[in-house]
């Protein structure tokens, strides 16, 4: 069930290419960033479960931006799953992967992406299925050069880092083969959240958009 979901996820994020990971303290917040970033061509978006309104702001986006597909991300047990889902989260992203996250996720109805940063780890879950993960923290982590080193051996994993990534490394790391998304914060920066300054996220958004890939 999981590995056909992440099969899945894997095409969707190679169509958007960007995805806004926001971090929302506020669901008013939430749904207005939404509107800003599908005005400007970025309708896929990620969540983080790091504040206590992150689940609110899934639901209100949801509700309120019905062209954008919302995530959760930074999801680390499985109860902070089942609360994002319960919320209307269409797709569950992770920095890492436990058992416990394995195990429950093959109940889930919608995609999980789980996180590796080095070749075991992604060699652990692809032979659960998983061929798609995120690459978290990308640039910490080794960045380019770290995914261009795993591609020969792990030809069949794609990954979506995020972690360090701006429009200055944007289009490298997009043009790497096992790269099927970039996911990024600078898309909706904290200050222009903060002054309510959707028009200059909009444009953030049309730049980043114009980074996906043609055919």
């Amino acid at each position: 069930m999981q590995s056909e979901l992440n099969r899945a996820l894997g095409d969707t994020l190679y169509r958007a290419a960007v995805v806004p990971v926001l971090t929302l303290e506020t669901a008013e917040d939430g749904v207005e960033v939404a509107r800003a970033l599908a005005r400007g061509g970025l309708d896929l978006i990620e969540v983080t479960l790091r504040t206590p309104a992150a689940l609110e702001a899934i639901r209100a986006i949801r509700a309120e931006v019905p062209q954008a597909r919302v995530g959760a991300g930074t999801v680390l047990t499985p109860e902070q799953a089942q609360e994002a889902i319960a919320a209307g989260a269409r797709f569950i992203v992770s920095p890492g992967m436990t058992p416990r996250l394995i195990e429950a996720a093959q109940a889930w109805s919608v995609p999980f992406l789980p996180g590796a940063v080095t070749a075991s780890e992604a060699m652990a879950l692809s032979d659960l299925g998983y061929r798609c993960l995120k690459f978290f923290p990308a640039e910490p982590a080794g960045g380019i050069r770290a995914l261009k080193a795993l591609a020969a051996p792990l030809a069949e994993i794609t990954f979506c880092p995020t972690g360090g990534i701006d429009p200055g490394n944007a289009r490298d790391y997009l043009r790497l083969d096992n790269v099927v998304a970039i996911g990024g914060s600078w898309v909706a920066p904290r200050e222009a959240v903060i002054e309510r300054e959707w028009r200059t996220i909009t444009a953030l958004a049309e730049e980043a958009a114009a980074l996906r890939r043609r055919g």
